[in-house]
């Protein structure tokens, strides 16, 4: 997934909408940098998409150009692509549990997630140990502030959802051997996986080391939410994919992943023989 073009695209959409705005209105790039007392590369910038225009900026640009108006709607627009990349300082400057408490309303929003991990179980279908593990690596490594105690609560909310909402979940079988704790949360978690794949609102699917990947390409963690938000999470950042045409890859390309896919007795074969393993 092109994730990070995607966001540079919107800016430069954004910032192709502002020089519109000015082309109407009649005025220079210089003209309006002069009107407004901002130097003059400033809208070279902006129009450009090199950077995103604060509040106060774009209310000033729709005044000059005599759509005030259409201010709030551009600024709702310039929080949502700022909104597509944070980086994890930013994210966690409230502390690690702020972060956790934060998607909840989204979460009790959705009815149909989907999701794929390369690397970890995901957070609901995660036994409560295997998520002190996980979100105790986050704080040592990211050095986070807050209680990891309370963090690990708020993370363990998510899994009563999966009593009453649709769950579509895809890993790879890396997943399975990847060790996260000792050898008995690690029983644990594998167990859970077990039971959970057999929920009537929970579909897991397992992608054998050995399936075909020729004609697939490798894409990152997600998650999707309905049919209108998705969550990428890098080693450096948080994205937020929101445009229907991003969207979709990604629901496309969870597709084509699901068909990679194993299900029923064979995947339960393939938990089987990690847990055994142990």
């Amino acid at each position: 997934m092109d994730t990070l073009n995607s966001i540079e695209q919107a800016k430069r959409d954004f910032g192709r909408q502002l020089r519109e705005l000015r082309r109407r209105a009649g005025l220079t790039a210089t003209a309006l940098a002069e009107q407004a007392g901002w130097d003059r590369s400033k809208c070279s910038r902006i129009e450009n998409g090199k950077t995103v225009p604060s509040d106060a900026t774009i209310r000033v640009w729709a005044e000059r150009c005599g759509v005030p108006e259409q201010a709030d709607a551009l600024i709702a627009a310039a929080h949502d692509i700022e909104g597509m990349y944070v980086d994890w300082e930013r994210k966690e400057q409230r502390g690690l549990p702020h972060v956790q408490e934060s998607v909840l309303p989204l979460w009790r929003d959705t009815q149909h997630f989907r999701a794929f991990s390369a690397s970890l179980v995901p957070g609901p279908l995660q036994t409560r140990p295997y998520v002190t593990q996980v979100l105790g690596t986050l704080c040592r490594r990211r050095k986070t502030k807050g209680s990891l105690e309370a963090a690990v609560e708020s993370r363990m909310e998510k899994t009563r959802l999966l009593y009453d909402r649709r769950f579509f979940v895809v890993l790879e079988e890396s997943v399975l051997w990847h060790r996260i704790g000792d050898r008995e949360v690690m029983r644990q978690q594998l167990l859970h996986l077990l039971s959970l794949a057999h929920r009537p609102y929970v579909s897991i699917g397992i992608i054998p080391r050995t399936a075909d990947r020729t004609h697939f390409w490798p894409v990152e963690d997600f998650w999707i939410y309905d049919d209108a938000i998705v969550h990428v999470e890098l080693v450096s950042a948080f994205l937020t994919v929101s445009q229907s045409p991003e969207v979709k890859l990604y629901a496309d390309a969870f597709a084509e992943l699901q068909s990679l896919a194993i299900y029923g007795p064979e995947r339960d074969h393939l938990i089987s023989g990690a847990l055994n393993h142990l």
